[in-house]
């Protein structure tokens, strides 16, 4: 078996002296795949990756079962693949930590979608705000199609009483790729803010999110109705 050590021993000098941004897609995956195979060559499997997937987004989102279907890649190489959006995923959130201040629809948009990241399912969650709109806590509350699995409006009011939030920001995602509410989000809104308000709570905002984009229900003036 050749030995490969001399090449990634440069590889990996490389990216620590200079990063990630003078590398070529494909150098990016055979630098990681180093990790999950000791001593093979990796240049050609990185290269199928990138022919059977389209583009390294595509790839770091394909599910273990896709990864594994391309020659050289195995259970610890497609775990490590999967590694990366989930740990970046936990550091984007992680940068967005508790004691954030959310007053605009901008500022809660950029605190959410990151909680999104690579979810295949609809997911809903829920930002709970002091009385100077300080976040409390965030938590997922549901999942599922919003159509088929209604928001569990028990479990929202409990959290938002349980952290005595004064609002409320409530976020979903949508898995099609477009932010734009739909008829039956409009419904749950105002259904949300009715119930809150018997216990005082205020829905401060319904952010729908959608890759990097996202709509703000409060900005499109439906909770002033």
């Amino acid at each position: 078996m050749a030995d490969h050590s001399g090449h990634r021993k440069r590889m990996r000098e490389r990216f620590l002296r200079h990063g990630l941004d003078n590398f070529k897609d494909h150098e990016i995956l055979e630098l990681l795949l180093f990790y999950a195979q000791p001593r093979m060559d990796m240049n050609e499997t990185a290269h199928a990756l990138l022919e059977t997937f389209g583009s390294l987004d595509a790839v770091f989102e394909a599910t273990p079962e896709a990864l594994m279907t391309v020659p050289g890649i195995g259970e610890s190489a497609a775990a490590l693949i999967r590694l990366i959006p989930a740990a970046a995923r936990r550091y984007r959130m992680a940068k967005e930590e508790r004691g954030v201040i959310l007053a605009t629809s901008e500022e809660a948009g950029r605190y959410l979608i990151p909680r999104f990241m690579n979810c295949r399912e609809e997911t809903v969650y829920l930002v709970c705000l002091d009385a100077k709109l300080k976040v409390l806590d965030c938590r997922q509350v549901g999942s599922g199609s919003t159509v088929s699995v209604p928001f569990r409006l028990r479990k929202i009011v409990e959290v938002a009483l349980m952290h005595n939030a004064t609002a409320v920001i409530l976020a979903h995602n949508h898995t099609s790729g477009i932010a734009l509410p739909s008829k039956e989000d409009e419904i749950t809104t105002l259904r949300v803010r009715d119930v809150l308000a018997e216990v005082g709570v205020v829905l401060y905002d319904h952010i729908i999110v959608a890759g990097e984009d996202f709509v703000s229900l409060s900005d499109d003036g439906l909770l002033d109705a």
